[in-house]
C-alpha cells in the first residue's frame, strides 16, 4: 500500500464517529498490493490449533505447580490424586465447552455462551473480569516462570532477587507483545516451535521417571499418605495449583467462529460494545488487533510489580472458575430453555451438573479454608463491574463519547489502526 492511499484510508476513519470500515477509491495498483478488506489475517490452520491448546495446556504450570500441590497436600498419595482429579475435571469441562462450541457456533468462548443463556450483565462481567484480571494474571504468571528459570542459573545456592526476575518478567512480556502484534504467522511460527520444545522436555521428564522406576527407585510411594494434609482450604489450593496446569482446554472456543479467524477476547468483545471501541481495531500495516494486545501486556507488567506466582494463581484461579461454572450452568439452562437449537456434540446433562458443582466447591473452599484479600479484591472487581456496565453500558452516557471520541481519534492515528470489516 503506498503511503498516499495509506493517509487517505486513516484519514477517512478517523472523520467516522461510529464504528464503521473506512470507504476509499483504490487504483488498479492498490488493489493488487493492499488488502481487500481490513480484517484478521487467516493464519491459524489446524497444526496451529492443535499447538494453540496443546501449547496452552503444556506450559508453565507442569514447570512449576508440582511444588505447589505437593506442598498443599502434604504428600506423594494425596498428591497424585489431586492431581488425577485435575485432569478428569478438565475432560469433564471440555466435553462441554465442545457442546457449546458447536450449539452456539461464535467466537468468544465463554462471553458468547453467557451472553446468549443469561444475557447482557454477566457477558460483561465476564469480559471485565476476564479482560482485567484473568488474561493478564495469566499471562504475568507465565513471563514470571520463564523469568525464574532463566535466573536461576546465574545464582546457583540461592533464590533469584525478585527485581532481577520481574525485570526480566517484563522483557519477556514486551517481546511477546511485540511478536503478536507485527505478524500472526510469525507468532504462529514460535507457537509451534516452543509447543515441539515442551512436548520434547516433558517427553524427557516422563521417560526419565519410567526408567527410574523400572530400577526400583520407588521410595516415594511408600507410606504415601503420612502426613496428608486434607483441609478444606489445603486442598481446594492445591487443586487450584493443578488445574492451572491444565487450563487451556478452552481456548480453541476463542477461535470457533471461523478457526482461521484468531479472535482475542479483547478483540470480541470491543466489537459487541462492551469495551472501548479501540480496543477492537486492527493494524493497517500488520492487520492485527495490536490495541488489544498492547493493552494485555500493559496489565501483565502492571500486575508482576506486588504479586509473586503462588499468588497470582490463586487471583486467577478464583476469578477464573467462577465463570467456568457459570458457562457450564449455561449448557443446563439451555437445555430446557433452547432445546430447538442444534447440537452436534450433545453430552449427558450429569457431566456440566458434575462440573458445576466443583466449581461452586473451588470457590467457596478457600474463602473458608484459606481467607486471603486477593479473593476480596476479586470479589471487589466484580462489584465495580456491575457499576461499570450500569453507567457506561445501560445507561450509556453521552459524555462518555464526548471524551473517547477525541482520545480514539490521536489513538487511531499514533497506532495506524482502523476498525475490521465484518466478512460477508
Amino acid at each position: 500500500m503506498d503511503e498516499e492511499n495509506l493517509r487517505n484510508r486513516k484519514t477517512n476513519t478517523v472523520l467516522n464517529d461510529e464504528k464503521q470500515a473506512p470507504v476509499e477509491t483504490e487504483s488498479e495498483d492498490t488493489k493488487h498490493n493492499a488488502p481487500q478488506s481490513m480484517i484478521l489475517q487467516k493464519q491459524i490452520g489446524l497444526l496451529s490449533a492443535i499447538s494453540l491448546i496443546v501449547g496452552t495446556m503444556i506450559g508453565s504450570g507442569i514447570f512449576i505447580s508440582p511444588k505447589s500441590v505437593l506442598s498443599n497436600t502434604g504428600a506423594v498419595g494425596p498428591c497424585l490424586i489431586v492431581w488425577a482429579a485435575c485432569g478428569v475435571l478438565a475432560t469433564l469441562g471440555a466435553l462441554c465447552y465442545a457442546d457449546l462450541g458447536t450449539m452456539i457456533t461464535k467466537s468468544g468462548g465463554e462471553y458468547s455462551y453467557l451472553l446468549e443463556a443469561f444475557g447482557p450483565i454477566p457477558a460483561f462481567l465476564y469480559s471485565w473480569m476476564c479482560i482485567a484480571v484473568v488474561k493478564p494474571s495469566s499471562f504475568a504468571i507465565i513471563c514470571l516462570s520463564f523469568a525464574e528459570y532463566t535466573a536461576t542459573p546465574f545464582y546457583p545456592g540461592c533464590v533469584p532477587p525478585q527485581i532481577i526476575v520481574k525485570c526480566l518478567a517484563a522483557v519477556g512480556i514486551i517481546l511477546i507483545t511485540l511478536l503478536n502484534a507485527i505478524s500472526v504467522k510469525l507468532a504462529n511460527y514460535v507457537q509451534n516451535f516452543l509447543t515441539a520444545a515442551k512436548l520434547l522436555i516433558v517427553a524427557v521428564i516422563v521417560v526419565a521417571g519410567i526408567v527410574l522406576i523400572a530400577q526400583g527407585n520407588t521410595q516415594n510411594f511408600e507410606n504415601s499418605f503420612d502426613g496428608a494434609q486434607t483441609s478444606f482450604g489445603s486442598v481446594s489450593l492445591a487443586f487450584y495449583n493443578g488445574l492451572w496446569s491444565y487450563d487451556g482446554w478452552n481456548q480453541l472456543n476463542y477461535i470457533t467462529e471461523e478457526l482461521k479467524n484468531p479472535y482475542r477476547l479483547t478483540f470480541v468483545t470491543a466489537r459487541e460494545g462492551h469495551m472501548v471501541q479501540i480496543l477492537s481495531y486492527i493494524s493497517i500495516r500488520r492487520l492485527t488487533p495490536a490495541p488489544a494486545l498492547i493493552f494485555n501486556g500493559l496489565l501483565a507488567i502492571i500486575y508482576i510489580i506486588p504479586a509473586d506466582i503462588n499468588t497470582l494463581i490463586n487471583y486467577f484461579s478464583f476469578a477464573s472458575w467462577i465463570f467456568y461454572g457459570l458457562t457450564t450452568l449455561s449448557l443446563i439452562v439451555m437445555q430446557f430453555r433452547r432445546k430447538d437449537m442444534k447440537r452436534p456434540v450433545k453430552i449427558p446433562i450429569v457431566i456440566p451438573a458434575v462440573v458445576t458443582l466443583f466449581s461452586i466447591y473451588l470457590v467457596v473452599a478457600p474463602i473458608i479454608g484459606s481467607p486471603d484479600w486477593a479473593y476480596l479484591y476479586c470479589a471487589l472487581f466484580i462489584v465495580g463491574g456491575l457499576i461499570v456496565y450500569v453507567l457506561f453500558i445501560y445507561f450509556h452516557f453521552s459524555w462518555t463519547r464526548r471524551i473517547m471520541r477525541p482520545i480514539t481519534k490521536h489513538l487511531q492515528l499514533l497506532m495506524e489502526v482502523v476498525p475490521a470489516e465484518t466478512e460477508q
